[in-house]
């Protein structure tokens, strides 16, 4: 038995996911945070949250490195850890620290820290030669207009440190450039109370159709676990609204898409890591979008199990521990398994959500998980405001994406105005 430190999390599918990979796997982990009710609060009424199953729950100042490694340099020889993990973006880097200032497997810190600063990310893929966007690292909306020019519109702009889609915009114009400037200025601080780093990217906008590829790197080699296709609305907004693995791509793209994303890892010193890499099939090629140093959200690992039995989260806790996961694919009955999210038209509360008593009769559904009434329904502008999700299977082909929107077209919410 192993045991693991965990500091902080997503509360959403991987704050259940890890917490599970680790007690089947027969270890147990110690939970990190420095605010635990921001993850009672996610827990349905009456219920524990996951996490609570730690052997221990700490309390520490988790947004100051600094004073945080020597801490839990102190409780090392009491305590033990084996491994250091997370799943939230916004403390990959800190997990890295705590595992090097311990002596513990995993990935180097510096590369870890470039993969989840996205100016970092673009200058040092340019460098390495990976072909993308033409973009520009921006301080200011003077700076922004002239890197505008330059480029030319229709243009993304990006946050080069928040996650889930939150402030990343298609801009079609100055007006819009001015907008987006003005809405970024007015979040200086993070969802984790960490000060934002005030830049911002302006890239090229990319056409085709995007996709992920998920891999798993050990010991310098990374295995292409495999490719999920991305379905994103909410324009000018880019919201991911659904996916389906395996994407359904000719199989030249897909070994194109692992290609880069392989490459993208090497460039940025990347080992020990599961890693979710986000690709644009233009028509001159793949070109990346991000790199994710972590499992894939939006339960995308989940359909990768459902499809073949690879169980990532699984993966990321052996990874923390300096194993080498296991990635064979076991037959599961299904060829295709694909999420649906629902995403709010309008603002409000949610009075009811109709049609999901014959949704729950669907013999190919996988998982329904809904908002219960009461709850408030915010504007869609990233990926952190769905009212649910649909997730199917289809046993003969890559037919689930097509099989999820059908259910989801008969979920009706019912959302009323205070």
């Amino acid at each position: 038995m192993a045991h693991l430190l965990m500091v902080e999390s997503w509360v959403g599918a991987m704050s259940r996911l890890l917490p599970r990979a680790i007690r089947e796997a027969g270890h147990e982990f110690t939970f990190l945070t420095r605010d635990l009710h921001h993850y009672l609060r996610a827990a349905p009424e009456g219920t524990a949250h996951p996490l609570l199953g730690a052997r221990h729950v700490l309390t520490a100042d988790t947004n100051t490195p600094d004073t945080l490694l020597p801490y839990i340099e102190q409780l090392q020889p009491v305590l033990g850890f084996d491994g250091v993990l997370t799943s939230c973006d916004y403390y990959l880097p800190t997990a890295a620290r705590i595992a090097d200032r311990l002596r513990l497997p995993g990935p180097a810190p510096t590369a870890v820290e470039h993969a989840c600063r996205k100016d970092t990310t673009r200058q040092l893929l340019a460098a390495a030669g990976l072909p993308g966007p033409r973009f520009a690292r921006c301080a200011d909306r003077s700076e922004a207009a002239a890197a505008a020019a330059s480029i030319g519109y229709p243009l993304v702009l990006k946050p080069v440190d928040l996650c889930a889609g939150m402030f990343v915009r298609r801009i079609d114009d100055e007006a819009e450039l001015v907008s987006a400037c003005r809405a970024l200025d007015d979040f200086p601080v993070n969802a984790r109370g960490q000060r934002r780093t005030p830049v911002f990217l302006l890239e090229e906008l990319l056409h085709g159709p995007e996709v992920s590829v998920e891999t798993v790197t050990f010991e310098g080699r990374t295995q292409v676990v495999g490719v999920t296709d991305k379905s994103v609305g909410g324009a000018p907004a880019f919201i991911e609204t659904g996916h389906m693995f395996p994407a359904a791509l000719p199989a030249q793209d897909a070994a194109a898409a692992g290609e880069t994303a392989c490459r993208a890892l090497a460039a940025l010193g990347l080992d020990g890591v599961v890693a979710h890499t986000e690709i644009k099939l233009t028509p001159d090629g793949p070109r990346l979008v991000e790199v994710n140093p972590r499992p894939a959200g939006n339960r995308i690992t989940e359909l990768i199990r459902h499809v073949g039995g690879i169980d990532l989260a699984a993966a990321a806790v052996d990874l923390a521990l300096g194993r080498r996961p296991d990635l064979r694919t076991r037959e599961t009955g299904l060829s295709s398994a694909a999420i649906g999210f629902l995403v709010p038209r309008t603002t409000g509360v949610l009075a009811a959500i109709e049609g999901d008593d014959l949704v729950r009769q669907a013999p190919d559904l996988l998982e329904l998980h809904l908002a219960a009434p009461g709850h408030t329904v915010k504007e869609a502008g990233s990926n952190n405001a769905y009212l649910g999700h649909v997730m199917a299977g289809d046993a003969d082909g890559p037919g689930a994406r097509q099989r999820v929107e059908a259910l989801l077209s008969g979920l009706r919410p019912r959302v009323v105005t205070p």
